[in-house]
C-alpha cells in the first residue's frame, strides 16, 4: 500500500480516529475500523474481545492526547504501531501497540495494548 511515510500517515489518522468521541461511540464506526478478530489487553487490566460485542453506546468516550507514534512493518500487509497515550481525564500515561492488517482494500486493527507507566517514565 503505497509507500511508508503514506502507511505511516494513514496508520496514524486511524489511531487518532479511534479516540473522537463520534468513533468511540459508533458501533457502525467501530465494526468498520476493527477486524472481526479483534482483541485487547487493555491498560485497565481487561481483556476485551470484538465478538463478545460492541455495545450499542460503543466503547466509551474518553479524553486522550496520543504522541511518540511510530509503525514496524512485520510483512507486506501486517503492520504494528506503537505510540504513547495522556489520559487527561485519569492523568495516566500509557504505552500503546496495535497490530493493523490490511484486508479487503482497508488496514483494520487486529490487536492493541495498553500498558500504564509512570509519567516520567522513559521508553
Amino acid at each position: 500500500m503505497g509507500s511508508e511515510s503514506a502507511l505511516y500517515e494513514h496508520l496514524l489518522q486511524l489511531e487518532k480516529k479511534l479516540l473522537k468521541p463520534e468513533i468511540r461511540t459508533s458501533q457502525n464506526e467501530l465494526n468498520h475500523i476493527l477486524a472481526d478478530q479483534f482483541f485487547e489487553f487493555g491498560s485497565s487490566g481487561e481483556v476485551l474481545y470484538k465478538d463478545e460485542g460492541i455495545a450499542e453506546e460503543g466503547i466509551g468516550e474518553v479524553k486522550m492526547t496520543l504522541s511518540d507514534f511510530d509503525i514496524h512493518p512485520l510483512s507486506e500487509e501486517i503492520v504494528l504501531a506503537t505510540y504513547r497515550i495522556f489520559n487527561e481525564v485519569k492523568k495516566q500515561h500509557s504505552l500503546r501497540s496495535s497490530i493493523w492488517k490490511f484486508t479487503d482494500g482497508r488496514w483494520q486493527m487486529l490487536f492493541h495494548q495498553g500498558t500504564t507507566i509512570g509519567a516520567g517514565q522513559k521508553v
